[in-house]
């Protein structure tokens, strides 16, 4: 099991569906358009062809969207800052990561809530790091020990490049922050040549506030990103029944014109920079407003994005395996396996938020992120399928065991020839039967979490920067980050 295998075998829309979408999603930035770009995105996208109406708001022709979308990045590589951990956006491969700014730590032991800080963050990064499952790492929560915007952009991002070398996903809370950030990445990196070479953070840019407008400090942010050579993810995160349609077919198409006018303001700016199409309409549920992030409706919304991606060639990814359960159990499992098997199964190319989420996005947990782990594991058995052929149809082995054989597979060369290959075994789950469980002390899947969390932090990070770079990069920026 790996990361970047080809999904795509489930589609929950037709072709005929798509094209429809599209085709709405068309008419939306031609008749509607988005409010509230800042004059520099105007001058930007009305120079490339957009029209500014008497109401402000910039409409999108369908031939000017066409053009963007040729001109746009594909086939693009995510790059990790070790290379083993670059990803192939590429067709209907599928990557499996972490997201969002959870503001709590889950706390299952005492099934209780605390404020995030910013070594919580980091130990997430470390977490992740080592697990096989988890792909890339985009900031899950805040550091609420930092109350200075400027040292919450700089310390997030510090964090996470010392806590994994996997792809790093950051956000930047206002464009004065920018340059700053850039720099602290190219320091990283080694120098700012080094850095646009291989950009291994990425802006998580909520560039527009939905329904329809653009969210003007973010796009401001996202100019500098776009400028300074990091990769961008253009998040358009509507709701559906509030901020977005209550139809998911509805909610698809706004997202869909959402990063759509993104991939014209991108390309306006740089040609066949990278982005990524992202997709994230949610779910509310209409009898409360509450969010449901863990509803099936969010799974088959996932889904549908994911197959809007690939009828544009784009690089996508979307949310899915997040849970509104509040600790991590059965309804978290049933809810997280659920998106994040669909989410694969339809080939979405980058997975957020698939691993420790709780709480509709208010509170991440550590010891979940663990068991997301096993928990991808067995989604991605699922991604893989079933292989036929001459071999896989397995005559031989039933000739080998029913005439004259044994008369079961259990010890036959072919049985033991597939342990391997076509079977996942979980780190943590427990498969023993009943008697077996209780001579084991009856083991507890939270406590094997926690020993094995306890295990990652107890050994140094093996993201830790030069001493020398690192020491240059504290004497320049407020890194809060105990040594």
């Amino acid at each position: 099991m790996r990361g970047g295998m080809a999904g795509g075998r489930l589609k929950a829309l037709s072709d005929a569906e798509v094209l429809r979408i599209h085709k709405a999603a068309l008419t939306v930035l031609d008749e509607i358009g988005l409010a509230d770009a800042p004059q520099s995105g105007i001058d930007i996208m009305v120079k490339a062809g957009a029209r500014l109406g008497e109401d402000g708001r910039l409409r999108f022709a369908p031939a000017l969207v066409e053009d963007m979308l040729a001109k746009a990045a594909r086939d693009m590589t995510v790059f990790g800052r070790d290379p083993k951990y670059d990803m192939m956006m590429t067709g209907t491969n599928v990557h499996y990561g972490t997201a969002g700014a959870a503001v709590n730590m889950v706390e299952p032991d005492g099934r209780s809530y605390r404020h995030s800080t910013l070594q919580d963050l980091h130990d997430a990064a470390r977490i992740a790091d080592r697990l096989d499952n988890i792909h890339f790492l985009q900031r899950p929560m805040v550091a609420r020990d930092l109350p200075d915007n400027l040292e919450l952009d700089l310390n997030t991002l510090y964090a996470c490049c010392t806590g994994t070398t996997k792809h790093v996903g950051t956000s930047i809370t206002e464009p004065a922050n920018a340059a700053a950030c850039l720099d602290l990445a190219y320091a990283i990196a080694g120098g700012e040549d080094n850095f646009r070479a291989r950009p291994f953070v990425s802006n998580s840019n909520c560039f527009v506030v939905p329904p329809l407008k653009f969210a003007t400090e973010s796009c401001e942010v996202m100019e500098a990103c776009i400028r300074g050579g990091m990769p961008v993810l253009l998040l358009s995160a509507g709701m559906a029944g509030a901020t977005a349609p209550a139809t998911l077919a509805g909610a698809i198409v706004q997202a869909v014109a959402e990063c759509l006018a993104g991939i014209v303001y991108v390309n306006a700016i740089s040609p066949g920079h990278p982005a990524i199409f992202g997709t994230w309409p949610f779910v509310v549920d209409l009898r409360t407003g509450a969010m449901s992030i863990g509803s099936g409706e969010q799974a088959l919304l996932t889904a549908g994005c994911a197959q809007m991606h690939h009828f544009y060639g784009l690089p996508g990814g979307a949310a899915a395996g997040a849970s509104d359960s509040k600790l991590p159990d059965m309804q978290a499992g049933w809810e997280q396996m659920c998106s994040n098997v669909m989410a694969g199964l339809s080939g979405l190319n980058m997975v957020y938020e698939a691993a420790g989420m709780h709480a509709s996005l208010l509170g991440f947990c550590h010891e979940s992120l663990i068991l997301g782990d096993d928990l991808i594991g067995q989604a991605l058995r699922c991604l893989k399928g079933i292989e036929v052929t001459d071999d896989t149809l397995a005559i031989d082995a039933m000739r080998e065991v029913c005439m004259g054989g044994p008369g079961h597979y259990l010890g036959v060369g072919e049985t033991l020839a597939r342990m391997e290959t076509d079977y996942v075994y979980p780190a943590l789950g427990d498969r023993t039967s009943p008697k077996e469980w209780e001579e084991n002390d009856k083991p507890d899947l939270i406590a094997g979490a926690r020993a094995r969390k306890d295990a990652i932090l107890a050994e140094p990070s093996l993201a830790t920067l030069d001493p020398a770079v690192d020491r240059d990069i504290r004497a320049r920026f407020p890194i809060r980050l105990s040594q």
